[in-house]
């Protein structure tokens, strides 16, 4: 079985691999101590198990589950009980509350073995159900994680401009580009903060601040003329909300 660790502390990193010498049949082919080379780590070697932390600098774990095209078996480390402990046990393989026993580690790689023992095909979908069932929640976002190219970018949202709806998918447009993202505009609608978007239209969502005029476009619809002479279609629901967040 092959293993890598992604977790940005070393003393937790040396306790995973100094538990996992007690384990048969491991083989240890990378450690890394952010995402970015976690991501590049997972592309190269192809590991059966990570052990991810949730909370790490540059992007998570969770925000890592969103970028995989193929997700192995997943044991989280966190320090932190908040992050929806229920989800982990219904969907990863375990998960692992740090500080965390010798006895409670073998338990979880138990579990992974007898999962890839058992060849189960449906489980590394459910692996991906994580970051889903995490987006029930109401929370703001502050920023958006894509991948572009092979490259991953962090878009703080302050850089966002608009957002349009492109089938399963939205593109998300900012100060430095646009890039595409699996998710919905229900999703953006719900986690951007109001005060600073508004969906505009069934297809926009439009940063409040970005807006220079609004121009009638056809009989009950207006195009928002932005800072950067970017054209966005307004419905006229959306041309009340922006007359409401715009005081006008």
């Amino acid at each position: 079985m092959k293993v890598i660790i992604i977790e940005d502390e070393a003393p937790a990193r040396d306790i995973v691999k100094t538990f996992l010498k007690s384990v048969p049949e491991i083989e240890m082919v990378g450690e890394y101590d952010n995402g970015f080379d976690g991501m590049k780590g997972i592309k190269t070697h192809n590991p059966d198990l990570v052990f991810l932390d949730v909370q790490m600098p540059k992007i998570t774990g969770f925000e890592m589950l969103e970028l995989m095209d193929e997700t192995p078996e997943i044991i989280f480390t966190t320090a932190y009980d908040q992050y929806a402990i229920k989800a982990f046990e219904l969907n990863a393989v375990d998960y692992l509350l740090k500080p965390f026993s010798k006895d409670r580690f073998i338990q979880a790689v138990e579990k992974a073995k007898i999962r890839l023992e058992s060849k189960i095909t449906d489980h590394r979908n459910s692996v991906k159900k994580i970051p889903q069932s995490l987006d029930e929640n109401e929370e703001n976002i502050f920023r958006i994680v894509a991948k572009k190219r092979g490259d991953i970018h962090v878009i703080p949202v302050e850089d966002i401009l608009f957002i349009e709806a492109k089938d399963d998918y939205v593109m998300i447009y900012s100060k430095d580009g646009k890039y595409l993202k699996e998710k919905t505009m229900k999703y953006y609608e719900t986690h951007l903060d109001g005060s600073e978007f508004v969906r505009v239209h069934r297809s926009y969502i439009l940063r409040i601040d970005q807006v220079k005029r609004l121009e009638p476009y056809g009989k009950s619809s207006y195009l928002a003329i932005l800072n950067n002479d970017q054209k966005v279609n307004v419905s006229s629901s959306g041309y009340k909300k922006l007359k409401e967040v715009l005081n006008f």
